[in-house]
């Protein structure tokens, strides 16, 4: 016999806590919740157990906002797009499209991240170094910097480095991040001899590092953010019917190299 906390412990959790006619989350009944705390705000209790108020709190929902779209040549949006017009719901092509967010689509936040806590320990004498120890282990490209679409400058950036450099001078974060990726960006541009500018997702790694978050969460965040776009566009979709969509026309045929 056993007093069932072997089953009760199978699954454990500080999340959510419930019986019939209680739900508690983050210790928080759920009907104090609702009416009192934005989405935003409610994913970063949801996620970290902690509140997040104030400039901290806009910080955040400022990086959700920036990531929601990016058109449907993005391949995550166009995944959803095509799934629909396979005959699947709404959710089925939203999760198609978040499958498709990867190290290269997707990654690039979790890997600033990375790269800015690596050369916050480093100290700022060794940036070079940092860079070039990167590089060596990862390639060439330097994520969260450059943008094969917006040229010379990803709209997004700016205005999200200016919400950080707002929120530095009220202490709510550090500014150390948006230091670093300054630092980056200055650098890239002497190797290079032209400009080479922070992207979204360098911007928004720079804003999930003064908040705290570790790496893998950027790309996390990310992909909530990019559901929003997910859901915009197959609905869109949907409504504007269509069968088996591929990525080209049909009149656009593939190059054959074989034999």
């Amino acid at each position: 016999m056993t007093d069932g906390k072997d089953v009760s412990d199978w699954w454990r959790t500080s999340i959510i806590d419930m019986e019939p006619g209680r739900i508690d989350l983050r210790g928080h009944p759920v009907q104090e919740l609702i009416g009192h705390i934005g989405f935003s705000e409610m994913i970063w209790l949801m996620v970290t157990g902690e509140e997040i108020k104030g400039d901290r709190a806009s910080l955040f929902e400022a990086a959700l906002v920036s990531a929601v779209d990016h058109g449907p040549q993005a391949p995550s949006i166009a995944a959803a797009r095509m799934a629909v017009t396979c005959g699947i719901g709404l959710q089925s092509a939203m999760a198609t499209g978040l499958n498709m967010l990867g190290d290269v689509h997707g990654g690039a936040g979790e890997q600033a991240v990375t790269l800015y806590r690596s050369i916050e320990k480093n100290g700022p004498d060794e940036l070079i170094t940092s860079m070039d120890a990167w590089r060596a282990e990862h390639g060439r490209f330097l994520p969260g910097f450059g943008h094969r679409f917006h040229k010379p400058v990803d709209p997004r950036a700016p205005r999200l480095l200016a919400l950080v450099d707002a929120a530095a001078k009220t202490g709510a974060v550090s500014g150390a991040y948006a230091e670093i990726g300054r630092a980056i960006e200055a650098q890239l541009a002497t190797e290079r001899g032209k400009p080479v500018p922070m992207n979204i997702d360098g911007a928004t790694a720079v804003i999930y590092a003064e908040l705290g978050c570790a790496p893998p969460l950027a790309r996390g965040f990310f992909g909530l953010s990019r559901s929003v776009g997910l859901l915009a566009h197959a609905w869109e979709q949907m409504e504007q019917g269509g069968r088996n969509k591929g990525p080209t026309p049909p009149q656009y045929r593939w190059t054959y190299d074989g034999d």
